[in-house]
Parts: structure tokens; C-alpha cells; sequence
């Protein structure tokens, strides 16, 4: 057997464990799990980081504001250092739309070795913790929509499940053609890296969250040091939920039906720096962590399409063959989440066509790193932890 044989079975090979040996990681019906009313209903303080957003908080602060929450709960939104009015469009929206009450703070300027995101995060838990009967902390972006119900299902999961974070991945805007080729894949390889099965099962090692969207308990989050004990992590969800599960708390991650993102992604140069900032953290800034990436990612999802072109061509049946299956296993997978997302079905044998993509976004992640751009967002740019002063 030719070379190309031999990698268009490995891609076979490779997709049958993808398919049965990592977690269904392909199923989108992990969701919130049962839950009842509690008997009394736990207070609750909403923190919201916000940098420069004000084009999508008139989209989602006062879904926050309107939340259907049987219990107290207020909001702090927490203005980090933004220079397009956050603070005072949130301000407006208060009085406009009245509900839950607000709090906008300022944190300053960051820390040694805090991430922006993080250091607004620190401030806005102080505040929370000055009330003291604060049992729970729901910690959202400024870009994603709660539907009224969200606070209240999310901490009724948590109360029935005895869980210590519950996190919910907020279904993503998908309008534009770059978005439908994009936006739905995002999240199917963070499934892929992080199989909520796996991620929800307590004896299990893997640990993740969604960052736009996590109820944590405030006895926890004292327990694991959150959020200093993170204070550098520019992966700040899964470095989060790591932080909880190493403690001894238990958590849970799925797919929302009532949490929504606003923020757009009208353009390919946009979706690349969302990936890009973060690639190389993810892969811990080590080439060659990144190379085997890069060589897993073209075996995965290269070699098969480029199998059965060139098998076709050659007239090899095998490559031709092992890479149609290997396709077609992909494009399987990939299909469920098209439908969570409301796409097309014809998408699915165009992920190859994605993961290209997503290869090059990371690659560029590294290369703007080692020219000292690391991973920049919003003006800021952070190293390394090591190198963090």
C-alpha cells in the first residue's frame, strides 16, 4: 500500500474513535438537567465584565434586568476601563427599562499578572460578597440575552443537582455566510475537546465551561480561590471550571435554550481574531504541541477529501474508499449541530473547508504571539504567564 493508502485509513481509523470513543461528543441533547423549585430561593448577584460594548448592550442588559427570578438578585456590571460609554448606556438602560437593580463600577486598571476580563471579574465578586447573604454567582458577558427565565432554571439545577457550577453554552448569532461556515464548527470542536458527557460525569478528569454563561456557587468559588487562582489564564471558562473540579466541587456543562449571544461576526477578519487570540494559549504555547495540531487537524479533516480526489484520479479503491467513509463519519457528526443551529444540512461535507480555516487561525495565533502580540483583545495584549510581570 502507497502512502496515501495508508494515511486515508489512519483518517478512518481515527474518526471510528472519534465517533464511539470520545464522550459523544457529537450529541446535542445535553441540556439542562432535572430540576424542581427549591424551597426557599437563593440571592443572587449577576456580574457582568464589559470593555467597550456598547453596540450590543442594549441587546442583552436588559434581559438580565427582566429576569423572572422568584428570589433576589441584582446586577453588577462591571465597566472595564471602556471608552465608548458602557457605564452610562447601562445606566440609561436601568432607568429605561427598570427590573433588577444595577450597579456599575469601574475596577481600574489591571493587576500585575491579571487578565482584563478577570480583574473586572475580582471586582465585581467583591462587591457581591459585600452582601453577605450572596449564595450564588452568575458570571455573563456583556454580549449574551437571557431569556426570563434563565437565572431561575439555572439555579434550580443547581439546587436539585447538589452542583457547584452549572455553565451553559449560549447559542451563537448565526446570520451572515461567514458565520454559517464558521460559528456552528466552533462550537462542535470545543464539544470535541471537551465532551460535556465527560466534563459532567464527577470521577471524570476533563473539566470545562462556557464562559458566557456560568452559575457559581460563592462557597465554591471561595474553596477553589476563584478568581485569583486564574488571575493569568487568558481561557479563563475552562480554567475556571478546572480550578472548581480540582477543589471537590461538582459541575455541569450543556448546551442552552434559553441563553443567547448578540454580539455579530459579520466578516471572516472578525471570527479570525475570536479564535486566534486565544489558539496558542489553548495549546499551552508550546510548538510542538502546536505541530501535532497542525498534523492531527490535516489528518482528520484534510486527508479524507483529499483521498477520495485523489483515489478517484489514481483509480486507488482503497484511499478512495477509506476516505469516503472517513467523510462521510465527519460530515455525520458534524450534522446534529447544524441542526441545533437552524443550518442546512449541505453544510456538513463543507467542514473540511471550516478546519482549514480554523488550522489557519491557529498557526496565526502562534506567529502573532512570537512577535510579541500574544493574545490581544480590546487594546490589550497578554503574554505568557511565565512572562506576565
Amino acid at each position: 500500500m502507497n502512502a496515501l493508502t495508508w494515511i486515508s485509513l489512519g483518517s478512518l481509523t481515527a474518526w471510528a474513535w472519534l465517533l464511539l470513543g470520545q464522550g459523544l461528543f457529537w450529541r446535542t441533547d445535553v441540556r439542562l438537567p432535572p430540576r424542581a423549585a427549591p424551597d426557599g430561593w437563593p440571592s443572587v448577584a449577576v456580574v457582568v465584565p464589559a470593555r467597550d460594548e456598547a453596540r450590543v448592550l442594549p441587546g442583552s442588559l436588559p434581559s438580565l434586568l427582566a429576569q423572572d427570578y422568584p428570589g433576589r438578585a441584582e446586577v453588577f456590571l462591571i465597566d472595564d476601563g471602556s471608552t465608548d460609554g458602557t457605564g452610562e448606556l447601562a445606566r440609561a438602560l436601568a432607568e429605561r427599562h427598570g427590573g433588577l437593580p444595577l450597579t456599575v463600577d469601574t475596577p481600574g486598571e489591571p493587576g500585575p499578572g491579571w487578565t482584563g476580563k478577570l480583574w473586572a471579574v475580582r471586582h465585581g465578586m467583591a462587591l457581591a460578597r459585600a452582601r453577605t447573604d450572596t449564595e450564588y454567582l452568575l458570571l455573563t458577558d456583556a454580549d449574551i440575552a437571557h431569556r426570563p427565565g434563565s437565572l431561575r432554571e439555572l439555579v434550580a439545577a443547581a439546587r436539585t443537582g447538589g452542583l457547584d457550577l452549572v455553565s451553559q453554552m449560549a447559542r451563537l448569532r448565526v446570520a451572515t455566510p461567514w458565520e454559517r461556515l464558521v460559528i456552528p464548527a466552533f462550537v462542535y470542536f470545543f464539544a470535541q475537546l471537551y465532551p460535556f458527557r465527560r466534563v459532567n460525569r464527577p470521577g471524570a478528569r476533563t473539566a470545562a465551561a462556557a464562559g458566557g454563561c456560568v452559575l457559581l456557587r460563592r462557597e465554591a468559588a471561595e474553596r477553589a480561590g476563584i478568581p485569583e487562582s486564574i488571575r493569568h489564564a487568558v481561557i479563563d471558562d475552562v480554567s475556571l471550571a478546572r480550578a472548581v473540579k480540582r477543589s471537590g466541587g461538582r459541575i455541569w456543562l450543556g448546551l442552552a435554550e434559553q441563553v443567547d449571544s448578540v454580539r455579530p461576526y459579520p466578516g471572516l477578519g472578525e471570527l479570525w481574531r475570536m479564535v486566534s487570540r486565544s489558539a496558542y494559549a489553548q495549546l499551552r504555547y508550546s510548538p510542538p504541541l502546536l505541530a501535532a495540531t497542525v498534523a492531527g487537524l490535516a489528518l482528520v479533516y484534510l486527508a479524507p477529501p483529499a483521498a477520495v480526489v485523489t483515489g478517484a484520479l489514481t483509480g486507488d479503491r482503497v484511499a478512495l474508499a477509506a476516505g469516503a467513509m472517513a467523510w462521510a463519519v465527519m460530515a455525520g457528526t458534524y450534522a446534529p449541530m447544524l441542526r441545533h443551529y437552524r443550518q442546512p444540512w449541505w453544510l456538513a461535507p463543507l467542514l473540511p473547508v471550516t478546519a482549514l480555516l480554523y488550522l489557519l487561525m491557529t498557526v496565526d495565533s502562534a506567529v502573532q504571539h512570537h512577535r510579541g502580540r500574544g493574545a490581544a483583545w480590546k487594546g490589550r495584549t497578554y503574554t505568557r504567564p511565565e512572562a506576565a510581570p
